[in-house]
C-alpha cells in the first residue's frame, strides 16, 4: 500500500520548511499558502477488494486534520463511484490553508517568530538586504545569535568603505578579528548585498580574498633568502625575508643567485661565496622582476624536473634571459631513477616553452611526450646532497 500517510504530508511540509520556501513567502509576500498536497489514493480495485483498508486509511488522515485538531491541514474530497461499494467521499488532497497552519504541522513556530523579528531587524538596519533574507532565510536563524555583531560590522564598512587597514585595526564594538574571519563567507554575501560597487573588489573572489576584497590590507609578499657567504652575512644574519621592494633595493656584492623553489633546499643549500638563494616563492617569482640587481648576476634556477618545472624555467628568462637551470638535466634524471615520481596531472604544462636551451627543451619534449614513462616527475628535494654539492662545484 502507498497511499498517503500523515506523516508523508508532514514530511512534505517540513521539506518546504527545509528549502527556505515557508519562511522566504514571509519576506516576499509571494504566496505560498494555500498550500496543496495531491495525495496518493486507492484505485477502484482497492474500493473492491480492501474497503476496510480504505476507510482506516481515511480515518488515519482525518485523525491527522484540522477537522480533528483545529489546526493543520484540510482535506478535499471527491466522490468516487464503484461497481461493487458504491458511492463515496474520499480524500484527494491535504491542504493547508496558512503559514500557521504548516507551523503548527511541523512546530517550527518559534523558529517562524524568532525569524520574523530578526528579518525586521535586519532590514530595518540594511533595507538592501530584503533579496538575501528571501534567498537565505534559513542562515537568518542559523547565524540567529551572531545578528548583532554582524550588524556592527556592516555598519562600520558602510561608515568607512575600502578602509586600508588592517582587520586588526578595526573597532567595532564586540567584534574582533576572529569573528569576522570565521563568518568571511557569510560577510561577502552580506557586504555585497549592502556596499555599493566601488566599494568591492569584484576580482576578489573566495575566502582567501577577502580581505582585499574590500578594501583591507593583507600581509605584504615576503621574498626569503640566504646568504650562502658568511662575509656576505648582514650584522650576522644570514636568513632573511624581506617585502619585494626592500629586495629589490639590495645592494650587496654578489655574483650569483640560485633560486629554488622547496624551502627545505633553500635551507639546507651549501655555503657558496658571493652567492645567496632564494627559496619559497612559490608561483610568486614576480616579486623577483622589479630587483634591477638581478640584472647584472648569474641566476641558477632549480626546480622539479618535469614539464611544470620547465614552464616555471621559460617563464623566469622572460624577465631575465641570463637565468640557468641547475640540476633539471638529463644526467640528473637518469642518475636518480629510483626516485622518479608521476607528475599531477592538473599540474603539466601545457604551452609550448621558447626559451629554453636545445638540452632543456629535448628532455622537456620527452616528458611531455612519456618517453621516458608516464608522466615522469623527479621532485628536486630528492636529489642526493652529494649530487648538488658536485653540481654547485660545478657553476663556479
Amino acid at each position: 500500500m502507498n497511499w498517503t500517510t500523515p506523516a508523508q504530508i508532514k514530511a512534505r511540509v517540513e521539506k518546504a520548511w527545509r528549502q527556505g520556501e515557508i519562511l522566504a513567502a514571509r519576506v516576499s509576500g509571494e504566496p505560498l499558502f494555500p498550500l496543496e498536497i495531491r495525495l496518493k489514493r486507492p484505485g477502484p480495485r482497492d474500493l473492491a477488494e480492501r474497503f476496510g483498508e480504505v476507510m482506516d486509511w481515511v480515518e488515519s488522515l482525518r485523525t491527522g486534520s484540522r477537522e480533528r485538531r483545529g489546526q493543520g491541514y484540510e482535506l478535499r474530497w471527491e466522490r468516487v463511484n464503484n461497481r461493487v461499494q458504491g458511492s463515496n467521499e474520499l480524500p484527494v488532497a491535504a491542504v493547508l490553508p496558512r503559514d500557521s497552519d504548516a507551523l503548527h504541522l511541523i512546530r517550527r513556530q518559534a523558529e517562524a517568530e524568532r525569524f520574523q523579528s530578526l528579518a525586521e531587524t535586519i532590514t530595518g538596519r540594511h533595507p538592501l538586504l530584503h533579496d538575501w533574507l528571501r534567498r537565505r532565510p534559513l542562515t537568518v536563524l542559523k547565524y540567529e545569535a551572531d545578528w548583532d555583531r554582524l550588524l556592527a560590522v556592516l555598519d562600520w564598512f558602510a561608515a568607512h568603505p575600502r578602509p586600508g587597514i588592517y582587520l586588526r585595526q578595526l573597532d567595532v564594538p564586540a567584534v574582533d578579528t576572529k569573528f569576522i574571519e570565521a563568518r568571511r563567507g557569510l560577510l561577502t554575501e552580506l557586504l555585497d548585498a549592502v556596499l555599493p560597487p566601488q566599494a568591492i573588489d569584484a576580482s576578489a573572489t573566495g575566502a582567501r580574498a577577502f580581505l582585499r576584497r574590500y578594501g583591507l590590507r593583507t600581509e605584504p609578499p615576503q621574498v626569503r633568502f640566504r646568504l650562502l657567504d658568511p662575509e656576505l652575512y648582514i650584522q650576522g644574519l644570514s636568513d632573511i625575508a624581506v617585502p619585494p621592494e626592500q629586495f629589490a633595493s639590495l645592494r650587496l656584492p654578489v655574483e650569483r643567485v640560485f633560486i629554488t623553489e622547496n624551502r627545505t633546499n633553500g635551507l639546507a643549500f651549501p655555503d657558496c661565496p658571493r652567492a645567496l638563494v632564494v627559496f619559497g616563492l612559490g608561483y610568486g617569482l614576480d616579486r623577483l622582476t622589479d630587483a634591477p640587481w638581478l640584472h647584472d648576476v648569474e641566476i641558477w634556477y632549480w626546480g622539479d624536473i618535469d614539464t611544470h618545472g620547465f614552464g616555471i624555467l621559460n617563464r623566469l628568462r622572460a624577465s631575465f634571459p641570463q637565468a640557468r637551470s641547475f640540476l633539471m638535466d638529463r644526467d640528473t634524471l637518469l642518475a636518480h631513477r629510483a626516485l622518479w615520481g608521476q607528475e599531477p596531472l592538473d599540474r603539466r604544462y601545457g604551452g609550448d616553452p621558447t626559451r629554453l636551451t636545445g638540452a632543456e627543451y629535448a628532455l622537456f619534449d620527452d616528458l611531455r611526450q612519456d618517453k621516458l614513462g608516464e608522466r615522469v616527475r623527479l621532485e628536486q628535494e630528492r636529489v642526493g646532497y652529494g649530487w648538488v654539492e658536485m653540481a654547485l662545484r660545478a657553476t663556479r
